[in-house]
């Protein structure tokens, strides 16, 4: 789409209305709210069900091999963005994806309320994976629609959006981890996607105008044709491969696991190679191809800490934390709503920083740096109670409470700040898929996490937290010192 039809699209849609931001933010607020709700609801208790016994309504998993799954979950989950971008840049909009991704999400949460079914769970993971991939950059790249590149009110209105998936990610835990039954609790997310289409479809009209429903680079009909029967050849290949791996034992849930570890690295570097090299990227969008090399690469260290949330913390809070104390018996659930909770508390103190200093605040690189000493400090915080009280006694949850404010810090510094960053930075062919990229990093992240949680037990607690804090560390104060080089490469945008 040319930058004109873009500006028409910004034109045409309300620019006041939500808190002084475009009316459509408010449509994109509340469907990303119920999205997140359904989704961290899930997510709270989904590894538990995992390795918990089957005698206590979970599938018996080993806890090592549940921990690396819920790692490749939440890696495909974000993976699967470059499906939808493509189909949204392609075929049909944001908008569209936007509403098929959430039905999707919707029948894989009620696949998961079905009991004790192990075919089920992975049913429900494709339906999942495949949603999020629809849904999740979509309602991203339309909030960057709403406003114009040098509209200064782009950093705040995308934290007001931030703010929208924490209200769902702190609600969902605290409900879903009190009812005391997986599949119930998975229910309760099935109902939080299905509000959240309900919203997006009776408001999206009315308040996002034509914000969603351009594609970007549509295909002719024989180049549509001739990619459909390749997606389909492509589809029966695999189903044959499986069908044929599977029984003899050659495709097994490790040798899975490391096939995507390695598409987690690979398929991020063909994309930035696929964007720098199209002939529809101008020289001004290729420097800043560049400059969002660094970025994304500080982005897969941060998340793959602050993604151990939902795996080794959430682990460690099942585990290693006291959950009877103070007279209050805590579900180790509740812990995944101490981030949004957080974040809920300071976004706004972020976004008042941010538009105070103005043309003063830190750039772009300097924010991501920051954001890398604030998820090193976490995990350095974490291994304290260790090297304290060893690693065979139970401790206080207020180490585990520490850890997430700090590491909100760090999130706050780069997740809203690197939303609106690749916003600005994305060839204009490549809009929708370029925050798909963005998303590409949490998947990257995650798995290499599925490769590095196996080597947390009790007796490597300490060297875990501490080796790959500081490497976080390390790697931000690296990036502080490029940063004014990176900030070259960005040519104009602050």
């Amino acid at each position: 789409m040319s930058n004109v039809n873009r500006q028409k699209i910004v034109d045409s849609v309300p620019q006041t209305g939500f808190f002084g931001h475009p009316k459509g933010l408010s449509t994109l607020f509340f469907t990303e709210f119920w999205e997140r709700f359904s989704y961290y609801g899930m997510r709270a208790i989904l590894v538990f069900y995992m390795y918990y016994e089957v005698s206590k309504g979970g599938l018996g998993i080993d806890q090592n091999l549940a921990l690396s799954i819920m790692s490749i979950y939440g890696s495909l989950v974000y993976m699967s963005g470059i499906i939808g971008g493509w189909l949204a840049d392609r075929i049909f909009g944001s908008s569209k994806a936007v509403f098929y991704g959430g039905i999707l999400i919707m029948f894989g949460h009620i696949s998961l309320a079905v009991p004790g079914s192990v075919s089920m769970f992975f049913v429900s993971m494709v339906l999942i994976v495949l949603g999020t991939g629809l849904l999740k950059p979509n309602v991203s790249s339309a909030v960057g629609e709403l406003y114009s590149e040098k509209d200064e009110r782009r950093d705040a209105g995308f934290t007001i959006y931030y703010m929208s998936i924490n209200l769902g990610a702190f609600l969902s835990p605290l409900i879903v981890g009190s009812v005391g039954n997986f599949h119930i609790g998975f229910g309760i997310a099935a109902v939080g996607m299905f509000l959240g289409l309900v919203v997006f479809s009776v408001t999206k009209k009315k308040n996002l105008g034509l914000a969603g429903t351009m594609v970007a680079n549509p295909m002719a009909p024989a180049e549509k044709k001739k990619v459909f029967t390749m997606i389909g050849l492509a589809v029966i290949i695999l189903a044959v491969i499986c069908a044929v791996l599977i029984p003899k034992g050659l495709l097994t849930f490790a040798s899975f696991i490391n096939i995507v570890t390695f598409l987690g690295i690979l398929i991020p570097t063909i994309y930035f190679v696929v964007m720098y090299r199209s002939p529809k990227t101008t020289a001004v969008e290729r420097s800043r191809i560049i400059a969002y090399i660094p970025l994304f690469i500080a982005a897969v260290m941060f998340w793959a800490i602050q993604e151990q949330g939902s795996t080794i913390l959430a682990n460690y809070a099942d585990k290693r934390t006291q959950l009877d104390w103070l007279g209050i018996h805590i579900s180790p659930a509740w812990f995944q709503s101490l981030n949004p909770l957080f974040i809920i508390i300071f976004a706004p103190v972020f976004a008042w920083v941010w538009v105070k200093l103005g043309k003063r605040q830190p750039s772009v690189p300097q924010k991501f740096s920051l954001s890398l000493l604030f998820a090193g400090l976490s995990f350095l915080v974490i291994l304290i109670p260790a090297y304290l009280g060893g690693t065979d006694s139970l401790v206080s949850p207020m180490w585990l409470v520490l850890s997430y404010l700090i590491v909100v810090f760090g999130e706050l510094c780069l997740s809203p700040v690197g939303l609106s960053a690749t916003t600005k930075l994305a060839p204009a062919a490549f809009s929708a898929q370029t925050m798909s990229l963005w998303f590409l990093a949490s998947a990257a992240a995650q798995a290499l996490n599925a490769q590095v949680v196996k080597f947390y037990t009790p007796e490597t607690e300490m060297t875990y937290f501490g080796v790959i804090g500081g490497a976080s560390i390390v790697l931000g104060i690296i990036l502080l010192m490029l940063s004014p080089k990176i900030q070259g490469y960005m040519k104009g945008i602050k």
